[in-house]
């Protein structure tokens, strides 16, 4: 089982903290959505073998499409690949686009989970970030949302400067009193060359504290556990039966198509990422060329891809796996590199699996560079 997303690079404005690739003006989107329609036509042979379980629209800010050109893509898809019964079909949103007049429309259509990047409940924390929406249309939206979805993830933010732990305490308590069963949950973090960095490095903005971003990533996990939502990922957390099928595939090591400008791909053995410029994008499918480069993956970037992302799960490291995808010496390598951090009570062995502790969850990204090998074939 594989997976399909499709970048739409478009949103109303910027927010502070974003690094990722958008535009704020829509005047090539009629031009942009051909080209991902024809993009998919160009690649179907690249799935020629593999069934689509999940497709997720992501940004950029997607839910800015209108559903009948949801739809068109979503069509091409079908036409171009074969997709099981009942597939997930996320859609990024944000609250300001996601009126009762569109939810209505987007529950009619094959799109069965919405991802809608609420980030905070507190105004002053939206304008601080230039979010385009405010408190009081999260807060609608999602009294609208749940109506007529079921499966429905928030996005928030912790480590916002000036925000308590009070403050994010009762941003938790907002977000499960619209009985949410999904919520992925990110520090704030300050990418270079972003809005943010400028206002921090000027010091129009307090920089971000990363001691207290760990509290409260710690309050979180305690609060969620609390509710029975399973932590199953560094940031993500799930009600049984709601796990994001996309996001697990992603950190299990499946494979998939990124379709669109900046969109990146994975096959197992190689992965690739299209041109991060939509005049560029268009004008390469326009002449049928795929604007991508691609990235032959050694054995040692596969164990180190496959260490990063097992240490952010619950399904954590498997020493079988190494062993027998890798090798022995592999194996060896990475017991002897994580014995360190197991006599710190931050990573542990249970059944033959590597896992982080609480402790060492927020630390998991640091403990799995410290386990890479370098220079090895």
């Amino acid at each position: 089982m594989s997976g399909i997303y499709i970048h739409i690079p478009f949103c109303k404005q910027a927010c502070h903290y974003c690094d990722f690739h958008f535009s704020t003006s829509l005047k090539k989107k009629d031009e942009l959505i051909q080209s991902l329609v024809q993009e998919l036509e160009l690649r179907k042979k690249e799935f020629k073998n593999t069934i689509v379980e999940t497709i997720y629209f992501g940004g950029g800010t997607p839910s800015l499409l209108t559903t009948e050109e949801l739809q068109l893509l979503l069509d091409s898809v079908y036409q171009k690949f074969q997709v099981i019964d009942n597939p997930e079909i996320t859609l990024e949103a944000n609250p300001d686009n996601l009126s009762e007049e569109v939810l209505i429309e987007l529950s009619q259509s094959p799109i069965n989970r919405l991802s809608i990047g609420i980030q905070s409940f507190f105004d002053k924390d939206l304008k601080l970030m230039n979010r385009a929406h405010n408190a009081e249309e999260a807060k609608e939206c999602l009294a609208l949302a749940t109506r007529y979805f079921n499966n429905i993830s928030i996005d928030l933010i912790y480590g916002i400067p000036n925000a308590s732990n009070e403050q994010w305490l009762k941003n938790i308590e907002l977000a499960l009193s619209y009985n949410i069963p999904h919520i992925s949950s990110y520090a704030l973090t300050v990418e270079p060359k972003t809005a943010l960095a400028s206002f921090i490095e000027k010091g129009v903005i307090d920089d971000v504290d990363d001691a207290q971003a760990q509290e409260q990533f710690h309050l979180l996990i305690d609060r969620l556990d609390e509710v029975g939502f399973v932590h199953y990922e560094l940031s993500n957390f799930g009600k049984k039966g709601f796990f994001s099928k996309n996001n697990s595939a992603y950190w299990k090591g499946k494979h998939y198509l990124g379709i669109g400008p900046s969109a990146h791909s994975f096959n197992g053995k190689q992965r690739s990422w299209n041109v991060a410029n939509n005049s560029k994008y268009i004008k390469a499918i326009s002449k049928n060329e795929l604007p991508n480069e691609i990235e032959i993956l050694s054995k040692t970037d596969r164990y180190n891809e496959y260490v990063m992302t097992g240490l952010r799960t619950i399904w954590g490291v498997s020493l079988e796996k190494i062993a027998s995808d890798f090798g022995d010496n592999y194996k060896n390598y990475f017991l002897q590199q994580a014995e360190k951090f197991i006599n710190k009570h931050l990573l542990y062995i249970d059944n033959g699996k590597v896992l982080t502790t609480k402790k060492g969850k927020f630390l998991s990204d640091g403990i799995a560079s410290q386990l890479f090998k370098l220079n090895l074939s």
